[in-house]
């Protein structure tokens, strides 16, 4: 699934300016990319947007 040029990647208001020490996540249409912002041109996640929601909910009551 390849990223569109116009994706943009944005990371939690949670996380800090300090370092970076993130996930950020860019979402097109059906897929949503995941990278490390520490490796940004490094390997990223593609999942659905089904999967992300899911990923996003139970992480959310852990």
């Amino acid at each position: 699934m390849p990223l569109r040029l116009d994706a943009q990647w944005v990371r939690s208001s949670y996380s800090s300016n300090d370092g970076p020490s993130c996930v950020e996540v860019a979402a097109t249409p059906g897929t949503v990319h995941i990278r490390d912002s520490k490796n940004t041109p490094g390997p990223r996640l593609a999942v659905t947007p089904t999967t992300w929601a899911a990923f996003v909910s139970y992480a959310a009551i852990r």
